[in-house]
């Protein structure tokens, strides 16, 4: 298939044995083979405002992570793998199929381990009148090269920024350089679609929207996180403050491990986040709740 999105992703890798092992299906730490395993798809009305709008967003969860969270709230799809693989057909019928249904955009969940997979299956369904926006709904962990690719394919980004300090990185997420990779793809992310802008609706068209989840005692580093959005990337970036940090996966099981975050967040630190974010210079948030 000469000149697919497929090739024009693998060509740069260069070795023979690579291209030919992945090819067959072999796995690595990410346990994806040949083809994209997913867990779901249907029509989210849970996400962001500006993203389910009235229809809701067309959400297409991807199993396993290139991350290991100890606090995962989707422990049996990126630890476990929950779902079935789906060949590159399949998935664009997948996202035609969310059109169909009056979606307001197609929503990529956890895909940075899975992007040739993602841009084989978007030709595809661009073929067969693919016309939505495309959001890539991501942990933050992502390569320049993934979003280099991306460039003229995504319309919005919606990458987390879990973690400002690497230590706090490599003992909760078992990525210490999470914080640097994080900074850079951010740079690239803005440089490729800007700040985020909407339809005469409310709904978003284009541009980048940043989740960050508050965490407790501080270990998130929000002051750091929302210094570095308003300061070095644009003060209108659009930023969702989420207060739902619960106790899961290794941090229920191993409670004497994970004891600094064995607990939700109390309402004042959700407040003080937000406090934090205003100082810094934020001020456009997918809810903001009374100061």
């Amino acid at each position: 298939m000469p000149g697919t999105a497929l090739e024009k992703w693998l060509a740069p890798l260069g070795d023979a044995a690579t291209l030919l092992g992945w090819i067959a299906g072999e796995r690595a730490i990410c346990k994806t083979g040949r083809w994209a395993r997913v867990a779901s798809a249907f029509p989210h009305h849970g996400e962001e405002n500006c993203l389910r709008g009235s229809r809701g967003s067309g959400t297409i969860f991807f199993s396993h992570c290139n991350l290991r969270c100890v606090f995962c709230q989707n422990y049996d799809i990126s630890w476990e793998g929950s779902g079935r693989e789906v060949a590159a057909e399949e998935l664009a019928a997948l996202m035609l199929e969310l059109q169909d249904l009056g979606c307001h955009n197609i929503n990529f969940v956890t895909p940075e381990h899975v992007v040739p997979q993602v841009l084989e299956s978007v030709e595809i369904a661009v073929g067969k009148g693919l016309r939505l926006p495309l959001v890539y709904n991501t942990s933050g962990y992502d390569s320049l090269r993934s979003i280099e690719l991306l460039d003229g394919v995504v319309d919005i980004y919606m990458p987390d920024f879990k973690f400002w300090d690497c230590d706090t990185a490599r003992r909760l997420t078992l990525a210490e350089d999470y914080p640097e990779r994080a900074r850079d793809a951010f740079r690239a992310r803005h440089r490729q679609t800007g700040d985020l802008v909407f339809d005469k609706e409310g709904v978003a068209l284009r541009g980048l929207l940043v989740r960050h989840l508050v965490m407790p005692e501080g270990l998130a580093g929000t002051r750091e996180i929302t210094r570095f959005l308003a300061h070095e990337l644009s003060a209108d970036t659009f930023v969702n403050i989420m207060g739902q940090y619960s106790p899961a996966a290794q941090v229920v099981r191993k409670p004497d491990q994970y004891s600094e975050i064995g607990r939700r967040i109390s309402h004042e630190e959700y407040l003080e986040a937000f406090e934090i974010a205003v100082e810094e210079g934020l001020h456009r948030f997918d809810h903001r709740p009374y100061l």
